[in-house]
């Protein structure tokens, strides 16, 4: 039977690069963390997208992007950056349309590992991903270095 709710009927479709103004909103309106003067910032997205376009994935209510997400493809494994979903659209299977969506565009790479990093304090993205089957890896620890907080 298909659903009467509204929010539940979205599209899915890989990003054009007229579409990342509109992805990088939907993260700050998410309130993902970002740095959209930085790494975040539409040049940078745009030299990225330029890389691998097939890896820029939104969720679409009619026109109106709800969600987004962007895959990387490393050489051994795919992982899954800055999943963001409309606070006004979630719980009704958005996120976990865009992680399958993700991993079907890294398989088509060659990659069979997904990997995500979560800040401590995403508790819905944590139980989004558990739910899709990714483990937590917590012997694992992560070091980063920046040349600027910026980035």
């Amino acid at each position: 039977m298909a659903s009467t709710n509204p929010k539940e009927r979205f599209t899915l479709r890989t990003l054009t690069e007229a579409d990342l103004e509109d992805m990088l909103q939907v993260w700050l309106d998410a309130g993902l963390p970002c740095r959209p003067t930085g790494r975040d910032s539409l040049p940078e997205l745009r030299t990225q997208f330029r890389d691998a376009p097939d890896l820029f994935i939104g969720a679409f209510s009619g026109e109106k992007m709800i969600g987004a997400v962007i895959a990387t493809d490393d050489g051994r494994k795919g992982w899954i950056n800055r999943l963001a979903v409309l606070p006004g659209y979630r719980r009704v299977g958005v996120g976990k349309a865009l992680v399958k969506e993700c991993e079907d565009a890294l398989r088509k790479r060659g990659r069979g590992v997904f990997s995500i990093l979560i800040e401590g304090e995403n508790e819905a993205s944590e139980r989004l991903f558990m739910k899709e089957g990714y483990r937590d890896e917590s012997d694992i620890r992560y070091y980063a270095k920046r040349d600027s907080e910026k980035i």
